[in-house]
């Protein structure tokens, strides 16, 4: 049976992709795990991380698919697990190989219909899974307390001093120095880019407790997290997204590297990402799981280049910390953000499914021990 267009997967709202997502498992027969979150959508609707399970509990393998845990990134990962749900191979293929599969939609639903990429309490839950308990200090960037003024300026548009500043710090440390310096998390500043919090968000909680019900008793998990943002338009780079030792780092080379791909990785400078990142979402793996073998990547797709998503994040921020900005000026600000993390055009979505299909599949082929299962 033919698939459908792989433009049919994607959504240009929230509603519209949690819709499509919810249709596409009661057609593969799966029941919906719904998590309401307190507050409404954009144009008013409910919010929810919703979850949908293809295989039983006595599953001792399990691989999770999950979406929008940057918001706005959404648009794209909502619609590869649109597009896997109804690819009735695919989904066949696991449940033969014993591997469970849970899809999980939206972390962050509160971004995905506001078109932000922090969560509701303004938090990049990429950078929220640490132990705020006071037991140990939060990371320190001193790099980003030098530019926070700079990258979040008073006025809109930012003045050619601020941009100085930010390429004088560049000449400084060097383009990488200043990307780990804006990305690898902060927690002193708020209303800043990729603030990690200074308590578990709501969405944090949620997929920990996701995590608990559905693999706390699996004995391998592998974990496929999509996001967009980096990289060549239309390419999606697979992150290494688990602890850097060589066992795990090399499992994942060989599941996901089965096809001629490449699995880069931030420790070692090979993933275009580059930045060394603080409470990363996989973590949430380990301290919920702890009886899993677990293997994971965040799967990133490229939109714009790196300067104009940066620029994009930076008025974002800017909007959300002035009360009285106009709803010109607002909505040019999330069309921005659209822009910035979501292409939408035939082409671009065609190689997004194509490649989250071959990912798919090479980590249900890794996670059961089979080959075979890796094509497009």
């Amino acid at each position: 049976m033919s698939l459908p267009p792989a433009a049919a997967s994607f959504a240009p709202s929230y509603r519209a992709a949690r819709r499509l997502f919810m249709d596409a498992s009661a057609a593969a027969g799966l029941t919906l795990q719904t998590f309401a979150h307190p507050l409404p959508g954009a144009e008013g609707e409910a919010l929810a991380m919703d979850v949908a399970r293809a295989g039983g509990f006595d599953a001792t393998a399990l691989l999770v698919i999950s979406s929008a845990c940057h918001g706005v990134e959404g648009h794209c990962g909502s619609g590869v697990q649109h597009a896997l749900l109804s690819d009735a191979a695919f989904m066949a293929e696991a449940r033969a190989a014993g591997v469970a599969l849970l899809f999980v939609h939206a972390l962050n639903p509160h971004g995905f219909s506001h078109g932000r990429r922090v969560t509701h309490e303004g938090v990049d839950l990429n950078r929220n899974f640490l132990d705020f308990t006071g037991s140990a200090a939060l990371p320190a960037n001193p790099g980003y307390d030098a530019l926070a003024l700079q990258l979040v300026p008073p006025t809109w548009p930012p003045t050619p001093e601020n941009e100085a500043a930010l390429a004088a710090y560049a000449q400084a440390h060097g383009e990488r120095g200043l990307q780990q310096a804006i990305t690898g998390g902060q927690y002193r500043h708020p209303q800043g880019l990729f603030y990690g919090g200074h308590a578990p968000t709501w969405s944090r909680l949620a997929i920990e407790r996701v995590l608990r019900q559905h693999a706390g008793s699996v004995q391998r998990l592998g974990w496929i997290d999509l996001h967009t943002g980096l990289g060549p338009c239309g390419h999606g780079e697979r992150i290494f997204a688990a602890r850097p030792d060589n066992a795990t780092l090399a499992r994942a080379r060989a599941w996901w590297g089965a096809d001629g791909g490449t699995v880069t990785a931030l420790h070692d400078g090979s993933s275009s990402a580059a930045s060394q990142i603080s409470g990363m979402l996989w973590q949430a793996a380990y301290s919920q799981c702890p009886q899993a073998e677990f293997t994971g990547i965040a799967l990133e797709y490229g939109t714009v280049p790196l300067a104009q998503a940066l620029l994009a994040l930076r008025h974002d921020h800017w909007c959300a910390a002035q009360p009285r900005v106009d709803a010109a000026q607002r909505e040019a600000a999330r069309q921005a953000m659209r822009t910035a993390f979501y292409v939408d055009t035939e082409d671009w979505k065609q190689q997004i499914v194509q490649q989250g299909r071959a990912a798919a599949r090479l980590a249900v082929s890794g996670l059961s021990g089979q080959a075979g299962l890796a094509g497009g």
